[in-house]
């Protein structure tokens, strides 16, 4: 397929419901077409700074989930301004999962109803009221609320970023720039592992202020996606917008024509009733794409890793481990980025599906492995025999979290951005990241429950279970995107096309 073809398909909003879908078979075709040629390309760079930009937010995720791993230890020792119990440890712990559904959801819709730049603009607000709070506390209930706004915050920042980022690349750099996402989560994690450990949780809280701030600062310089633009009838912005991101590499005036053309031709319309956004809801192209990341987000939750992040130190110190806990969390906050980076190399190369099986194999042997030691943990612990292998552990954590980082950390979140119709990309994109916090809460709140029902072992050995048992629904379910664009994957999940089986842009993403 030609490049002009992508530029074509992966700028076209979505055909508005009541369109008779047409079956074809576009694999014959593919074959021969000749190799798409670099010219007339849009400029890399302006891509990747304006992805960059948008995504300093999701550095924000990363921190309220690494956030409690430092601070919860400070807070439960005898020396702390503001004594908590273990039950208040775990709503700290769980209660920014809990604020950011409710965010997901409003940001999905003022993603649709005022555009994707300026719900980014407005995420950042309670953001920095809750870090704020969170700096100033004199009690707990002060760190509850600044907990829940910084949930809030994070789950709004989600589907925006990953959509614009989506809407403004094209597909030779889409996969990996959606992937900075994934890298802004890990290295929020990283400082606040790594800051955590020097300082105290209140001076931790204020410093963390700093991410969102940037965040907002930047965005007053980005344009709206061209994508937004046209589908609300902007077209002299649009052009503006795509003139900003493509540079004058790119012929602009024929790429903006075609997705007029395509807009006008489909009768693409913003959704306006309630009726209309319900039924575009349930339409194939956004209920098929909805339920399978639904069920990947349930599924790479339970295998554990918000578990890993969010209790860090403590599963260190439970699981045997001889040497010194914030070292050990803070490595593992390290190879969480440096394979995250990794990861959106591969997620170009390699595709959704093989990087997703490479997770779920690798992220329930690893939980099993971890089980089976703390077993024996427990055993001598009762009987006073000092513990051996203590590398053990250790590695099969490390091991997890490269594992977990190469494809469930990055792929669903890329999906996020690309398998949903433009028309309702943001309600639906918010629904979807609605959908995966609650499964971070799930598991997170969970924790402590299933730990004194299960004991140690009990509960990592249930994650590496749901985590080799996921390989089955990825098998049968999980559609590879790689190499297609947004109007592809479009036609498919609405039975315009029978197949994603095959990119039609080697090396695309």
């Amino acid at each position: 397929m030609t490049l002009q073809s992508d530029e074509k398909n992966d700028s076209s909003p979505f055909l508005k419901n009541g369109s008779k879908p047409v079956i074809t078979n576009k694999s014959s075709n593919a074959k021969k077409q000749p190799d798409p040629s670099k010219a007339g390309r849009g400029k890399a760079l302006r891509q990747i700074v304006a992805a960059f930009i948008v995504n300093l937010g999701t550095i924000n995720t990363g921190m309220a989930f690494g956030f409690s791993a430092t601070a919860l230890p400070q807070l439960q020792s005898n020396t702390s301004s503001i004594q908590i119990t273990e039950n208040q440890a775990s709503w700290i712990a769980s209660l920014s999962a809990a604020g950011t559904p409710m965010g997901c959801i409003v940001s999905g819709y003022l993603m649709d109803a005022i555009g994707r730049r300026l719900t980014l603009i407005l995420t950042e607000i309670p953001l920095i009221t809750g870090w704020v709070l969170i700096a100033s506390a004199q009690n707990v209930n002060m760190l509850y609320i600044g907990r829940l706004m910084i949930g809030f915050g994070s789950g709004m920042v989600g589907a925006p970023a990953r959509v614009y980022t989506a809407e403004v690349s094209q597909p030779h750099l889409r996969g990996m720039l959606g992937a900075l996402a994934s890298v802004g989560v890990s290295t929020g994690v990283l400082i606040q592992y790594v800051i955590g450990s020097a300082t105290t949780w209140n001076i931790l809280a204020g410093i963390s202020v700093i991410v969102p701030v940037l965040s907002l600062l930047g965005m007053l310089i980005l344009p709206e996606t061209p994508n937004y633009l046209l589908t609300n009838d902007k077209a002299d912005k649009a052009e503006k917008s795509l003139t900003k991101l493509r540079g004058s590499t790119c012929n602009l005036n024929e790429e903006i024509q075609r997705m007029i053309t395509f807009k006008e031709k489909n009768r693409v319309e913003p959704l306006k009733t309630p009726q209309e956004i319900i039924k575009a809801l349930l339409s194939p192209s956004a209920l098929k794409p909805f339920s399978i990341l639904a069920i990947y987000f349930f599924l790479y939750q339970w295998c554990g890793v918000n578990t890993i992040t969010f209790y860090a130190v403590e599963i260190f110190k439970a699981s045997g481990a001889t040497l010194d806990k914030y070292l050990l969390t803070i490595s593992m906050g390290v190879i969480r980025v440096l394979f995250t980076v990794v990861g959106c190399i591969l997620c170009r190369r390699c595709g959704r599906r093989p990087l997703t099986f490479v997770s779920a194999i690798g992220c329930g042997s690893t939980m099993i492995t971890l089980s089976v030691y703390m077993y024996f943990v427990h055993y001598w612990r009762e009987n006073n025999i000092p513990p051996s292998h203590s590398w053990i552990p250790v590695a099969s954590i490390f091991i997890f979290t490269i594992s977990c980082t190469l494809g469930y950390l990055i792929v669903p979140w890329v999906m996020i951005g690309e398998v949903y119709p433009t028309q309702v990309r943001g309600i639906v994109g918010g629904l979807t990241t609605c959908a995966a916090h609650l499964s971070v809460f799930s598991v997170v709140k969970t924790f402590p429950l299933l730990k004194h029902a299960l004991n140690d072992y009990g509960v990592f050995a249930l994650y590496g279970t749901m985590s080799i048992a996921g390989t089955v629904f990825y098998y049968f379910f999980l559609p590879e995107t790689k190499g297609r664009t947004l109007q592809e994957i479009e036609d498919y999940f609405c039975g315009r096309t029978k197949t994603l089986k095959k990119a039609s842009l080697t090396g695309a993403a």
